[in-house]
């Protein structure tokens, strides 16, 4: 399947259903705070909120995952078009309730929730159809998801400004009938063969975890086309033997929980550090923007940098990215040095996705590779959640500088964490070397 040309036609339908995505996924995530806030939330309530859904989608996406990967009626397919219409029906109810926090709550947190939860399963679809001879380009059709994000951002705060928040479920209810109309007439051709349909029908957690590790490997041309696992491979499903023999990584993780609870600070509660520096929904749609758009060319161009510096030095710079950015909002007093910490983002998150994706390719073992990208996101999660439940307090109670030193003190600390785990410890106890000794 790597040697043959991507399928136009299953690529840009494919990037049609990414696109309406990140759409949706713009007007939700993005500008939750200022849809809750807008609807009488104070900031602890949209921490709180915001916590819940994050904590529900950590748990779910990994039970949706497993009904998925076994033989029955839900499928990739189903189980998306399942989820477009619950955020298209949530969507709807919030266009009768404004102001009704009582049921504003509980209906957008479920679809703050779901869009999380079937991100992954996004993914799978992908690999699923490849399997079944649907050549598509994942990477080309990702970027340009996300590229949708970043034109959304660019117009949306706009339009906030001059309609109100209700222009966000307008814009969400119109992006997830597009894509309940995409992912509906999105069927594998009835001429594959049935035991090959049948074959890439499953395994949707493992392909949803396969979608970013590949995609590292691909990058940095270290694809293993054979399919065979190494001789000698072993699973360490034990979360104790996994810790001793990945010891650097278990270490780095507790580095990522400090990086993301300060990234999370950032994006969740941007509105008012806009706002607090002289801004509003124009300019929080600028920096959404700007943030997005610079994640694609570092992201198109990390194999090449791969092959000169190793993953764990690129994790190292990405974290003392993470503290660079919301060390200069703290001493922010405009708009111009806002736009200056969401350029950082070219080295923070853009960086550590991939950087992390390939670590775990490169240090782990086949049997253990699931794993080791299922820990990167449940830290990513952990991270968020104590964002969400702390930095609403403290917003609340101190202000927002208090808030945005907190986040740089945890962020530090990550770094002096993910410096020791990623320089002074082994990263696999049962092989001698994880990289290359010409990349430094």
């Amino acid at each position: 399947m790597e040697n043959q040309r991507p399928d136009v036609k299953w690529t840009i339908r494919y990037t049609l259903l990414n696109a309406t995505y990140f759409v949706a996924f713009c007007t939700i995530h993005a500008c939750a705070a200022v849809y809750l806030l807008a609807n009488g939330f104070s900031n602890t309530e949209v921490g709180i909120l915001l916590a819940v859904a994050n904590i529900l989608s950590a748990v779910l996406q990994p039970f949706v995952a497993g009904i998925i990967d076994k033989p029955g009626p839900l499928t990739n397919r189903r189980f998306i078009l399942f989820s477009v219409l619950v955020i298209l029906l949530g969507s709807a109810v919030l266009l009768l309730v404004p102001g009704n926090k009582w049921v504003i709550f509980p209906v957008f947190a479920l679809i703050y929730m779901i869009q999380f939860v079937y991100q992954p399963v996004m993914t799978a679809l992908c690999f699923e159809y490849q399997k079944a001879g649907c050549r598509i380009f994942y990477g080309l059709a990702r970027g340009l998801g996300s590229a949708s994000f970043a034109v959304t951002a660019a117009v949306i705060g706009g339009l906030v400004e001059r309609s109100g928040v209700t222009i966000l479920l307008f814009v969400n209810i119109a992006s997830m009938l597009l894509s309940a109309i995409l992912i509906y007439t999105f069927k594998k051709p009835s001429t594959i063969p049935a035991e090959v349909s049948g074959a890439a029908g499953s395994g949707a957690s493992v392909a949803a975890s396969e979608g970013t590790g590949l995609l590292a490997r691909e990058a940095s041309g270290d694809v293993d086309t054979s399919g065979k696992t190494p001789s000698g491979s072993t699973a360490h499903n034990n979360i104790r033997d996994f810790a001793r023999t990945y010891p650097a990584f278990m270490v780095f993780l507790l580095g990522t929980v400090c990086f993301y609870f300060a990234h999370n600070m950032i994006n969740d509660f941007m509105i008012q550090i806009i706002r607090n520096l002289g801004g509003g929904e124009t300019e929080l749609g600028y920096a959404n923007f700007l943030q997005a758009i610079l994640e694609l060319p570092v992201m198109a161009m990390i194999g090449l940098v791969l092959k000169k510096i190793s993953s764990r030095s690129l994790l190292t710079f990405s974290g003392a990215a993470f503290f660079v950015k919301i060390l200069i909002l703290v001493f922010a007093s405009n708009m111009a040095m806002m736009y200056l910490s969401q350029s950082v983002q070219l080295f923070a998150y853009a960086v550590f996705i991939p950087a992390a994706a390939y670590y775990v390719s490169e240090t782990m073992g086949d049997l253990d590779q699931v794993k080791g990208q299922a820990y990167v996101t449940s830290a990513i999660t952990i991270g968020g959640v104590f964002s969400n439940l702390l930095s609403g307090v403290i917003l609340d109670h101190f202000g927002i500088r208090p808030m945005l030193l907190c986040g740089t003190i945890v962020c530090a600390v990550g770094v002096v964490i993910g410096y020791i785990a990623m320089k002074k410890l082994p990263h696999n106890r049962n092989s001698l070397s994880v990289a290359s000794p010409a990349r430094k």
